[in-house]
């Protein structure tokens, strides 16, 4: 049960990092770029995403329609505010992204923020393998759980830990290898 538990929470941090690492522009248009962008709609924070559709319209640019051309210039707003190097145009109808060309500059700092986002993650791994070897340990003293079982727990758990962060490390190292090719 507990290890169980674990591995839930520990697979939704490698979810987490996936959603981080898919905002990171790596040179290629990609939606996920900006269809999580906060932006102020009928008095409401939402996201981009739920109130336009967004579309891929070569390697290099995205189209965004949203479905109200009263939000247009909200949509804009909430693009230029995410400061993520990008420079929306409105031509009335849709907002037309085209990605700049990446940098080698840019391409070293968005791997330091792939390490960062890692980071953050491990650090997500570990409050969740604290709360877990803390219900163990509970249980253990409570009386619940034999203290053979609570060293056999412990010791699966941190093979979990091991096995999740390995995953976070491969996850990481190939986002950096995308945003470095060329």
């Amino acid at each position: 049960m507990y290890i169980e538990t674990a591995k839930e929470g520990l697979q939704d941090v490698v979810e987490f990092l996936n959603a981080e690492l898919s905002q990171l522009r790596t040179g290629r248009a990609s939606p996920a770029l900006v269809e999580n962008i906060i932006i102020d709609a009928y008095g409401a924070p939402m996201a981009i995403k739920g109130v336009a559709s967004i579309s891929v319209t070569d390697a290099k640019s995205l189209a965004i329609e949203p479905w109200d051309k009263s939000l247009m210039k909200a949509i804009e707003e909430g693009i230029r505010n995410a400061n993520l190097g990008i420079n929306p145009v409105n031509d009335g109808k849709a907002i037309r992204i085209n990605m700049p060309p990446m940098t080698e500059d840019n391409r070293k700092a968005l791997v330091k923020i792939v390490g960062q986002k890692e980071e953050e993650a491990r650090i997500r791994v570990r409050k969740v393998r604290d709360e877990i070897r803390t219900s163990i340990i509970a249980a253990e003293e409570s009386g619940e759980l034999p203290e053979d079982n609570r060293y056999m727990f412990c010791d699966q758990l941190d093979a979990a830990v091991k096995e999740f962060n390995e995953k976070l490390k491969s996850i990481a190292e190939d986002k950096s290898k995308e945003i470095m090719t060329i």
